[in-house]
């Protein structure tokens, strides 16, 4: 037996599935079956529940009756009933809804009658189609060696319009009234099938069908295992850690934080401590950055770097991408990550490089001379030098503020003094090789003491405050599609030409 849970299978498919099925010589139940469980043995698909439902259901031993559903719901339901009002199940199969089910109840009920351990079958079936009146067909052909009870639902169809479709793509009254609820309780009532009045009375049916076997010999009942007899699941791994029976190695190490209390902890500082002893964003960055209590000094600093790198206007590669993303319509998440990946040596990531050499050439004591020398021979242009737009005559302001802001404060500065150094040298053979933005916060950022590989995210960080603006800023406007005009593209390419033979 194949069962198979997916909605939605196109009909033509559905039918393409039970024909090759077919030809394979296989059962193939649903398409949107819930599936079939065979107590004490297997199951396939979800049919029964959870662990917890399956011991409630008795379904860690063989009972005596069958179960056959279109409902998923309705099959745990019933599954349920049997262990209440008789000894359980020995199989449940939800066949599914569908209007071209890939097996029917002909097919289970045939495999039934050959189970010696299935005494009785119970059918929920429903209105729509024609599989509930060819079962009834086959039970009353002959008599059968078991017990059949069967209820179907859909009756509240008689006070509706003609042709009205429930849930399933099955459970649809013709025109003229074929596939009726009623006419298919009636189809079983006259082959014999044993067809409560109401869903209510099912179980009482099925607790007097069990009676009725075990007075004739027919079963005999399971006693019940006491409860600390029932099956168990093995300790889960939690349960098993808490009792010392099991070690677990770590997936991950972390040292910057932890949520396991009624709030996060930062390096150890409960996040509301911090803010109301009056920290701020720069000093949960050093916690979490650099696992240290930044002072107040170094957090103006970082707020000061964080403010002058937050935007750039809407030219620059991370803007533009951002703004593209917007007016295409793609939401923030996505627009904002479009701006963040343009981040790299050519934009805005060159903060780390720039930290990572300058720092290289004062722990080595390098002179500009040594240091220009060395980058030219093995690394190429010094990064956090140089600008397309700004220059000696032009300056970048916020270079100045920065600069002017850390140097009045009184505190050493070596790589960015250094860094100073080195454009009085590269700007005197080209005025644009100044000390950009992105070397001027490497060199104090090192200052400060934070690692090397976290100062990109300085200006990630910041520049993330001005992409998500500019992605607002478009929505707000509900801007148009991007399209570049023809006259702002170099079409350096071929004119028009024939194509020839394909030889």
């Amino acid at each position: 037996t194949v069962s198979m849970i997916t909605e939605g299978v196109p009909e033509k498919d559905a039918k393409l599935l039970a024909r090759h099925a077919t030809k394979l010589g296989k059962i193939f139940n649903g398409p949107s079956s819930i599936g079939v469980i065979s107590a004490g043995e297997c199951r396939l698909g979800v049919i029964g529940g959870a662990f917890d439902n399956l011991v409630a259901c008795k379904l860690y031993r063989e009972g005596s009756f069958g179960v056959i559903t279109k409902s998923g719901g309705l099959s745990n339901e019933i599954i349920w009933i049997c262990s209440q009002f008789a000894d359980g199940i020995t199989t449940a199969i939800g066949i599914g809804g569908d209007a071209y089910p890939g097996t029917d109840y002909v097919t289970y009920l045939e495999l039934f009658e050959q189970d010696p351990q299935t005494k009785a079958v119970v059918i929920v079936g429903e209105m729509g189609g024609d599989l509930e009146e060819r079962a009834a067909e086959w039970y009353g052909a002959k008599k059968r060696r078991i017990r059949l009870l069967a209820v179907v639902s859909g009756f509240c169809q008689e006070s509706l319009p003609k042709g009205m479709k429930f849930g399933h793509a099955g459970a649809k009254e013709g025109m003229k009234g074929e596939g009726s609820a009623r006419s298919k309780a009636e189809a079983f009532k006259k082959a014999g099938a044993i067809v409560p009045d109401t869903f209510g009375a099912l179980g009482p049916a099925i607790k007097a069908t069990y009676e009725e076997l075990v007075r004739s010999g027919q079963v005999r009942p399971i006693p019940e295992l006491s409860p600390a007899d029932l099956p168990k699941l093995p300790k889960t791994v939690e349960e098993g850690m808490k009792t010392g029976e099991v070690m677990v190695a770590p997936l991950i190490k972390t040292t910057i934080s932890d949520d396991r209390g009624d709030e996060p902890l930062y390096d150890g500082y409960p996040a509301s401590e911090l803010i109301n002893k009056g920290y701020e964003i720069p000093h949960v960055m050093g916690l979490l950055w650099d696992k240290r209590l930044i002072s107040k000094q170094e957090a103006e600093i970082i707020k000061r770097i964080m403010m002058l790198s937050a935007d750039h206007g809407p030219c620059v590669s991370g803007a533009l991408g951002t703004i593209i993303a917007a007016c295409a319509g793609i939401g923030m998440s996505q627009a904002v990550a479009a701006g963040l990946i343009m981040i790299g040596p050519r934009f805005g990531g060159a903060v780390t490089d720039a930290g990572r050499w300058f720092k290289h050439a004062v722990d080595n004591k390098m002179s500009v001379d040594e240091f220009l020398s060395y980058m030219k021979k093995n690394v190429g242009p010094v990064p956090g030098i140089g600008h397309r737009v700004k220059s000696v005559r032009n300056p970048d302001k916020r270079v100045k503020e920065l600069v002017g802001y850390v140097k009045s404060l009184g505190i050493k500065t070596p790589h960015l003094d250094f860094a100073l150094e080195v454009e009085k040298v590269t700007s005197s053979k080209k005025e644009n090789l100044i000390l950009n933005v992105d070397g001027t916060m490497a060199a104090v950022l090192v200052d400060l003491g934070f690692p090397v590989d976290s100062l990109n995210g300085f200006f990630i960080l910041s520049r993330t405050i001005g992409l998500i603006g500019h992605w607002v800023d478009q929505k707000r406007q509900d801007s148009r599609l991007i399209r570049l005009f023809d006259y702002l593209v170099n079409y350096a390419v071929p004119k028009r030409r024939e194509v020839p033979p394909l030889k």
